[in-house]
């Protein structure tokens, strides 16, 4: 009889303990505080949150080069906020006197503990990075800046959210007086780009999608605007779309009255790019947008000297002194894509855009604009949109427009806002077939 007895009070407490402990797990599960297990869903979260940055969450990680954008590393960094700045590493934090500039030298003891994160104490401030020089001046940045030490020197991270990356990159590529359905359709092409561009990091090994120069899109070297940001704002969120995938939306300044497509660069047209194809840049009554703008039209006399030596220079190859220069292949819109030199030592041939417009640039020569004022001869030919022809002791140049000519020219859209067209008509006349969404 004791036993039966003895034995209740066993299954009883037995039980009694099975319900306490589960009680307290379903507790801790609904807590998910520390210490506590976490459903698989909470699991998901979490992982879905680590990998925003890569995948195309609202956190875009910019890194930043220094003055010139010559280099990527820093031999040192001196920040500073009115404000007040809170300085992170290894777990712990500092907060440093507002009216003092901080230097950090690559051998900081703290970046032995990991990276360093800085940050303004007050929220709606910015960080100014003093060591370095931008369009504007010293220039500040939203967010917070991570600093990584690297071989011979230092990494700078500029980490914020994408509509205030906007803020930055839209006055850096497009001037905040233009109007402002052009501006609103810079910040759509803009935003499309970076978040392709948020697939993946640029630079693996600091964990940045891009950094802030014309190697993706120029950030922050023209302060933010009002204007442009009310571009940025009047747009959120808003992305060119090409059967259903977000499109790499390329731009550049000037259209000659035509673009190209991706033949341009070496690639061929193709199910994935199809939304960029040459287009007459025009209105309805076909007049060319961009008729009166100063690079619409352009005109290089080169001696046969000058452009001999430049040729052999940026080719590599010693052509000697040319006798022709051709143009052999061209592609949509009429670019060239294929240009075959021939000198008394050596025959080149160089294709695609970039490198035509390379082989022909330059100093030595004058350019001259369709209103009629000059310019000096730069790295590279204004355009691949040209004729070649030799004359007396010369070679004649004359083109059109400025840039690679592959998706929106922002003087055409400029152009086009004075006309009245919207952003969404803008941006659905350089890339065919597309969705704003």
């Amino acid at each position: 009889m004791k036993r039966k007895v003895y034995g209740r009070y066993i299954i009883a407490i037995f039980i009694w303990i099975l319900l306490v402990t589960g009680m307290v797990r379903i507790l801790s599960d609904q807590k998910g505080g520390a210490g506590g297990s976490k459903t698989e869903s909470e699991l998901a979260l979490e992982n879905e949150e680590k990998n925003q940055t890569v995948s195309g969450g609202d956190t875009i990680r910019v890194l930043i080069m220094t003055d010139g954008y010559q280099s990527e590393i820093h031999s040192e960094v001196r920040v500073s906020s009115p404000y007040g700045l809170r300085i992170s590493c290894g777990g712990e934090s500092i907060e440093w006197n507002k009216e003092e500039v901080c230097q950090i030298l690559p051998d900081d003891a703290r970046f032995q503990k990991g990276n360093i994160r800085i940050e303004p104490l007050n929220k709606e401030g910015k960080v100014t990075l003093e060591s370095i020089s931008r369009g504007y001046g010293t220039p500040s940045y939203d967010g917070i800046l991570e600093l990584r030490a690297v071989s011979g020197g230092i990494a700078v991270i500029n980490e914020l959210s994408m509509e205030s990356y906007l803020c930055g990159v839209v006055p850096s590529e497009m001037p905040a007086s233009y109007e402002l359905e052009a501006l609103k359709a810079q910040a759509v092409c803009a935003r499309s780009y970076a978040r392709r561009q948020m697939e993946s990091y640029g630079y693996p090994e600091y964990e940045a999608h891009v950094n802030d120069s014309t190697d993706f899109q120029v950030y922050n070297n023209s302060q933010p605007q009002e204007r442009s940001s009310q571009a940025v704002r009047e747009t959120e969120g808003e992305v060119v779309k090409y059967k259903g995938t977000i499109a790499t939306t390329y731009y550049y300044s000037t259209s000659s009255g035509q673009t190209t497509n991706m033949e341009a660069w070496g690639n061929a047209p193709g199910e994935g790019n199809g939304y960029l194809q040459s287009v007459s840049v025009c209105d309805d009554s076909g007049q060319d947008y961009e008729k009166n703008l100063p690079w619409y039209r352009w005109e290089a006399v080169i001696p046969i000297d000058t452009l001999s030596q430049l040729i052999s220079q940026n080719t590599g190859t010693d052509v000697g002194t040319l006798s022709q220069v051709e143009v052999t292949k061209r592609g949509a819109g009429d670019v060239a894509v294929e240009l075959t030199a021939v000198g008394d030592k050596n025959t080149v041939t160089v294709q695609t855009e970039n490198k035509i417009r390379s082989a022909l640039g330059g100093g030595g020569y004058q350019i001259t604009k369709n209103d009629g004022s000059q310019s000096e001869g730069s790295a590279l030919l204004p355009s691949a949109f040209f004729t070649i022809e030799k004359q007396d002791g010369v070679f004649v140049i004359r083109g059109g427009g400025f840039g690679h000519g592959i998706g929106m020219s922002q003087n055409g859209a400029n152009e086009m806002a004075k006309q009245g067209k919207n952003y969404q008509e803008i941006l659905k006349l350089f890339y065919q077939g597309v969705e704003i969404e």
